[in-house]
């Protein structure tokens, strides 16, 4: 029996331990896989596929306009590459990817719905991008219950073409971390032991994320625990200048790490006492990731109930819940599994406990079976 072919079609990826893990796993006596990656530049992802021999294209991507180019590249590899399953993921990626598909009648095309509400709410000219991308999919990938509404009432998806299939962890890497890479970053980013307790975000800088209401919660908390430490990763993106702007207002400088990328997350999470993750409504986030890094690595939590977090999140139970925008429930939450170690424990055990549904493993199965 001659194996499926497929092609993986992503764009802006540096690095994506997520992606890593299909290579890893996925069956190679039945799945023939390849990658397309747009890029401004060789990825670190990119050279981990060529590390490990899989047959990779990479396409610079330099902006908006060079979109046609780009499907026309894209084009001449599926020529040449003639897979079973094309499989798309991220904005461009899924336009041009999509698009050469189609025309080549490759039967099954697949997207990765990885937004939510965002072009509803920040970007409607997206919209109809959005729609021509579920037009030309034969099947859609809805990372939670939240995007696979998003399809079906704000879009109009035929609900028969969309499959729910949640991320996928390999749980194993967020809890066997050896203490000597945590002690490794600690130095790295000078991060003083008597610093306590550290304050955790990893979240690009977006409006919608929140991060604006961390900031005057973090000034609290400093009145009642002044060697508290605020460490903000992946901080980048267009909500940056803000973010700084407040951290000055605030008069927190000297409180705050901001660390731009760190390759080693598993390692990055166990430098934190406590993690925060605050998306501003309950529809703009689609998964969110973080919810359930940050449980599997054993870190009581303080969220709101955006993207995944609606379908299994349950305040004192296995996190903190608060409401959107609201900087002084943070502070109280934060405060609370200061103050009640009983209930810090707690949560810690039935977080790692309740993520084991994100396991790889049936991820992996279930993706099989789509290709399949």
């Amino acid at each position: 029996m001659s194996k499926i072919k497929i092609t993986y079609i992503i764009s802006g990826i540096e690095k994506a331990r997520a992606f890593e893990w299909i290579v890893e796993n996925i069956n190679p006596n039945s799945y023939d896989v390849s990658f397309i990656l747009l890029n401004k530049k060789k990825s670190f992802f990119y050279n981990w596929l060529k590390q490990r021999g899989l047959k990779t294209t990479f396409i610079k991507q330099k902006n908006s306009g060079s979109l046609p180019l780009i499907f026309i590249k894209i084009l001449i590899q599926l020529i040449k590459n003639r897979p079973d399953v094309v499989h798309t993921h991220l904005f461009d990626a899924n336009i041009t990817g999509l698009l050469a598909a189609k025309i080549l009648g490759i039967r099954k095309r697949i997207y990765t719905r990885h937004h939510s509400t965002y072009h509803f709410e920040y970007y409607p000219k997206g919209i109809k991008f959005d729609k021509l991308c579920n037009f030309l999919a034969t099947q859609i990938i809805a990372i939670s219950e939240n995007v696979r509404t998003v399809l079906i009432q704000k879009e109009s998806v035929n609900k028969n073409k969309i499959i729910l299939i949640h991320h996928g962890f390999d749980l194993n890497e967020f809890t066997n971390v050896d203490e000597r890479r945590v002690e490794l970053l600690r130095n790295k980013y000078s991060i003083p032991k008597d610093r306590k307790p550290v304050i955790g975000v990893i979240s690009r800088q977006m409006e919608w994320k929140g991060i604006q209401y961390i900031i005057p919660a973090f000034s609290e908390l400093l009145k009642k625990y002044p060697q508290s430490y605020l460490i903000l990763a992946n901080a980048n993106g267009p909500y940056k200048e803000e973010i700084n702007r407040l951290i000055k207002i605030y008069h927190i400088e000297n409180y705050v790490l901001e660390i731009a990328f760190e390759n080693d997350l598993f390692a990055l999470y166990k430098l934190f006492d406590i993690y925060v993750h605050v998306p501003i409504n309950g529809e703009i986030e689609a998964f969110g990731q973080t919810y359930v890094e940050a449980l599997a690595s054993g870190i009581p939590s303080v969220f709101t109930l955006s993207g995944i977090a609606k379908e299994f999140i349950v305040t004192e139970k296995n996190a903190m819940v608060v409401d959107f925008c609201n900087s002084s429930e943070i502070v109280g939450a934060i405060d609370h599994i200061i103050r009640d170690e009983q209930l810090k424990e707690s949560i810690i055990h039935q977080g790692m406990a309740d993520v084991k549904i994100f396991g790889l493993k049936p991820f992996i199965k279930k993706l099989e079976n789509l290709y399949a």
